[in-house]
C-alpha cells in the first residue's frame, strides 16, 4: 500500500510539473508564444487585429505581432520576457512587431512601431546586453535606443480633407 501512494504521489508531481511547464509557453491559434503579460488595463483598451479585437485584463499574455490600441480613456502596462516595460498613455496604437528572447542565452531581438500616441519604455536584458538589436519606430522615425527608460510620442497622421475647386469640394467624374 505504501509504495502504491508513494507511485501515485510521483506520478502526481510529474502530470503537475509537465502542465505547469506547458503554461509557461502556451501558443496561441497562429502558433506565436506568449511574450510579456498585462499588468495593468484602464478604460478602452484593445488587443489584437481589426477582424479580431477583444479587452484584456491583467495577467493576460500578449504575443508577438499583437497591436495594442488605447481609446481616449484608456492605458496599459505590460512587462515583457526579458523585464522590458511598456507603459501606453490615451489614444495609443502599437504593434508589437518583432520580439524574441532567449532566456539562456540572453540574447533576441525587439520591435515596435508606435502608431499614434506616447509609450514609455524601461528597458530589460535585451537593450542593456544589444542596444542596436531594440528599436522603436514612429511614421517618422527609428528610436535606437541608448538609455533605459525613455517616452516616445507620434502624432496622429492628420486628416487631409477632400482637394476642393473654387465652387466647392472636387467631385469624382461619373463612371
Amino acid at each position: 500500500m505504501y509504495l502504491f501512494s508513494r507511485v501515485s504521489l510521483v506520478a502526481a508531481l510529474a502530470l503537475t510539473t509537465s502542465l505547469a511547464i506547458g503554461q509557461t509557453t502556451t501558443t496561441n491559434a497562429t502558433g506565436s508564444a506568449r511574450i510579456g503579460t498585462f499588468k495593468h488595463v484602464e478604460g478602452d483598451t484593445r488587443i489584437g487585429r481589426a477582424d479580431a479585437t477583444r479587452t484584456p485584463a491583467p495577467g493576460e499574455g500578449v504575443r508577438e505581432t499583437d497591436r495594442i490600441r488605447t481609446g481616449r480613456n484608456g492605458a496599459a502596462s505590460l512587462t515583457l520576457k526579458d523585464g522590458t516595460v511598456l507603459v501606453m498613455g490615451p489614444d495609443t496604437t502599437v504593434d508589437l512587431t518583432r520580439f524574441q528572447f532567449d532566456t539562456t542565452t540572453q540574447k533576441g531581438h525587439f520591435a515596435l512601431d508606435l502608431l499614434q500616441g506616447s509609450v514609455r519604455v524601461i528597458t530589460g536584458l535585451l537593450a542593456k546586453i544589444n542596444p542596436d538589436l531594440f528599436k522603436v519606430s514612429t511614421p517618422t522615425s527609428v528610436v535606437g535606443v541608448r538609455g533605459t527608460d525613455f517616452i516616445v510620442e507620434a502624432a496622429p497622421p492628420p486628416q487631409v480633407p477632400p482637394p476642393r475647386t473654387r465652387n466647392g469640394p472636387l467631385k469624382a467624374p461619373a463612371t
